[in-house]
């Protein structure tokens, strides 16, 4: 049974380096935390609003959660939901698909469809 996709934003430049390098190491907030920070699809606009709001070219990586192995753990964070963290770098490999996170007009990101 396939694993649903689990969702990381971050900035379109630092998603360009590590596309040449082959691995995202995380963002600087990622790297103060000791993780990479994702979202499931239901939790990932909220994650938007709260950690990226106003924040322009950004990109929303789609990743699949069994390409990462054990370094991927489910702790509990708001309110105790369940969030996926990435203990180590992203494979670039793990990246089902890598698309934009404009803000539309009323300053809110405009997510791809998501399933």
């Amino acid at each position: 049974m396939t694993q649903p996709l689990i969702y990381h934003m971050c900035r379109a430049a630092e998603w360009q380096a590590a596309a040449k390098t082959g691995s995202y190491p995380g963002s600087s907030q990622d790297a103060a935390d000791g993780f990479i920070h994702f979202s499931t699809a239901a939790q990932i606009a909220a994650s938007a609003a709260k950690h990226r709001a106003g924040q322009r070219d950004l990109m929303l990586l789609a990743v699949d959660p069994a390409a990462l192995g054990a370094a991927l753990r489910w702790e509990a964070a708001r309110g105790g939901a369940l969030f996926p963290h990435l203990y180590g770098a992203l494979p670039c490999a793990a990246v089902r698909r890598a698309d934009p996170l404009p803000l539309g007009p009323d300053g809110q990101h405009l997510f791809p469809a998501v399933p």
